[in-house]
């Protein structure tokens, strides 16, 4: 599970991340659009498909739903890192964007 942190932290933490993929791709030279509504960011992209990251806040978790899988994020010391292996949040988000959006999508947040 995550490692000792606050729901108020929990809030804190997933609400500037899906703040600052918004603000990213506002700027971003790919189009990709963005739908944000308590707790859930919707992106999709030029060829129709979506990608959802929403809290679960049960497990304190950040899920991502992508075209192609689904994964679970905990926050272990100070990193979101996927329980199923995929790694590190931002390497993942800019590798999942990138094949979702068949053109190289890198945002550069750590």
């Amino acid at each position: 599970m995550s490692s000792q942190i606050t729901e108020t932290q929990y809030h804190e933490l997933v609400d500037q991340l899906l703040l600052s993929i918004e603000e990213a791709l506002d700027d971003f030279a790919v189009d990709i659009d963005t739908e944000s509504a308590e707790g859930i960011l919707t992106l999709t992209f030029e060829n129709g498909s979506k990608m959802v990251l929403n809290k679960q806040e049960p497990l304190l978790q950040l899920w991502v739903a992508t075209k192609f899988n689904g994964h679970h994020f905990n926050y272990e010391d100070g990193l979101w890192i996927d329980q199923r292996g995929a790694g590190e949040f931002w390497a993942f988000l800019d590798e999942a964007m990138t094949v979702q959006a068949e053109q190289a999508v890198v945002l550069g947040i750590k």
